[in-house]
């Protein structure tokens, strides 16, 4: 597969297909069709010929218009069919078809009929001329000023139209959560802006971390050659994808060729990105210039949502970690914390939640045991069942595990806060430490109090071996409407074999 292909010499340079400015004549006497043409034929406005659309009456002038909305400029006769039959035209090409570009010249062949001023002031013309007036030098000058106005108009409406695009794609891409989402919104977006096929389109960022390490991220990928592993992974770039890649780090310069756009972007200190497409075919500088632009916002949301996935990551990772360890300070070794995370995660769900909620439930879950931090260890170990007192002591473990969290103004650590103090009340009331009841116990709380109870059942603790599954699934029945929420018990039994699979995931490590 090709990439940057060395510029042809001149001579074998293809010629581009020019596109011509279409020139309508509306006008009822064939001779007037005849003297406009020939004066113009060979005319050339920026290198473009003129092709000519000929209509007789302003019925089919109105069908020129409709079979083609790139009509540069018309020259309409006021008198056809009827003495206002072009002006009536002309206001259905600005008011029915909705089309403000295409530069019209209103012809007469009796000057003085119809009043110039009101004429012009009335309807959305460009020129009044008499015929008598377009002679040869006039009606070229005239031509040029006219088509010359509407390509200024075509690049304005495209810009704008490019800009309009360039927000709205911005925009939803804003929305995407997760870098994977968004590198395939943009993706999908770039090619929509463009209106261009590209072959590939790849969007590479170094980051140098505190350490010095220099880092380089695959942020997207599309295109058709390319096949993504299950990891985004620098690995996916063909060999010279990435050592142009490389380059353009090194040079910190954007390039532009036929057939590959590479954009440069230094988006701060420790951070540049490059946005490699290649084309499938041609591109032209305002293509170029859209592209710079959504390259330029896109690279800082990227970064942005760059930083903050790996902050979350970050924060994730030490809540497993802190929820292990209250596990192990409990000497309950294993994967308690982590498959009761994901069974909470699916359990939001299977109650309609949103995944929003259940994804911070996930991460929220590990802390629900946090406050045996301040339990003594005594008591946390003791192999046989506690007294009145122990009991007691370990009760405030809830409580202290609020007062841990409470004042975090941060989503995770708020849900982890009323999980907490929660998670051992009953649907009956008869839990602590509030003795709360029913719809009055958060959700969150009574997920993790039904989760927390299946999964440690069927683990071996200090003071029990596990439990069978039917056995688990015979005391959950009991206990629904006492010690559970009904809804709740029926979900769990509902997802019991999505349970048992987390559990052949992520089993206890056997510990002597």
């Amino acid at each position: 597969m090709k990439f940057l292909k060395p510029a042809a010499p001149a001579t074998t340079a293809k010629p581009l297909r020019i596109k011509p400015w279409k020139v309508a004549i509306i006008d009822d006497e064939e001779q007037v069709h005849a003297v406009t043409q020939l004066v113009l034929k060979n005319t050339l406005v920026d290198d473009q010929p003129i092709t000519f659309l000929n209509a007789y009456s302003a019925e089919e002038g109105l069908r020129l218009f409709q079979d083609h909305p790139d009509i540069a400029l018309a020259f309409i006769d006021v008198i056809m069919e009827t003495d206002d039959a072009g002006l009536n035209l002309i206001h259905q090409i600005r008011n029915q078809l909705e089309n403000h570009l295409t530069r019209i010249v209103l012809r007469t062949g009796q000057p003085g009929t119809a009043p110039e001023e009101t004429v012009i002031r009335t309807y959305d013309i460009n020129d009044y001329k008499s015929k008598t007036e377009l002679t040869d030098t006039k009606l070229k000058t005239c031509v040029y000023s006219s088509i010359r106005s509407y390509r200024d108009i075509l690049t304005i409406e495209t810009s704008k139209r490019g800009m309009q695009k360039v927000i709205a794609a911005s925009d939803s891409v804003l929305r995407s959560q997760t870098l994977h989402q968004f590198g395939n919104a943009i993706l999908a977006h770039t090619v929509q802006l463009l209106n261009i096929k590209t072959a590939e389109m790849y969007l590479v960022s170094q980051h140098v971390d505190l350490f010095g390490d220099a880092e380089l991220i695959l942020l997207a990928a599309t295109g058709d050659e390319v096949r993504l592993n299950k990891e985004w992974d620098t690995d996916v770039l063909p060999a010279e994808v990435k050592s142009a890649i490389i380059d353009t780090l090194k040079h910190k310069q954007s390039k532009v060729t036929e057939d590959v756009f590479i954009g440069y972007y230094h988006t701060d200190e420790n951070t540049q990105s490059v946005l490699y497409t290649r084309f499938h075919e041609e591109h032209n500088s305002l293509q170029d210039e859209i592209l710079k632009l959504f390259a330029a916002n896109i690279t800082l949301i990227f970064q942005n949502l760059h930083s903050r996935e790996h902050i979350q990551e970050t924060q994730i990772e030490l809540l497993l970690v802190l929820g292990d360890a209250i596990e192990q300070r409990s000497k309950e070794t294993g994967s308690h914390v982590r498959r009761v995370a994901l069974m909470c995660e699916l359990m939001a769900l299977k109650l309609g939640q949103s995944s929003e909620y259940a994804e911070i439930l996930r991460h929220a879950s590990p802390l629900h045991d946090i406050g045996k931090i301040g339990i003594p260890e005594s008591i946390l170990h003791k192999p046989g069942k506690l007294d009145a007192d122990e009991w007691e002591t370990m009760k405030t473990h809830a409580q202290m595990g609020y007062d841990l969290l409470k004042d975090s103004t941060r989503t995770i650590a708020k849900m982890g806060a009323r999980i907490a103090l929660s998670h051992h009340e009953h649907w009956d009331g008869n839990g602590y430490p509030n003795a709360l009841a029913g719809e009055a116990i958060p959700l969150e709380g009574r997920i993790v109090a039904l989760i927390d109870v299946i999964d440690a059942l069927g683990s071996e603790r200090s003071y029990k071996k596990p439990w069978q599954e039917n056995d688990i699934i015979q005391y959950i029945r009991e206990r629904s409407g006492k010690q559970f929420d009904p809804r709740m018990v029926d979900a769990a039994l509902e997802l019991f074999d999505n349970f048992r699979e987390i559990r052949l995931n992520l089993p206890d490590h056997t510990h002597h």
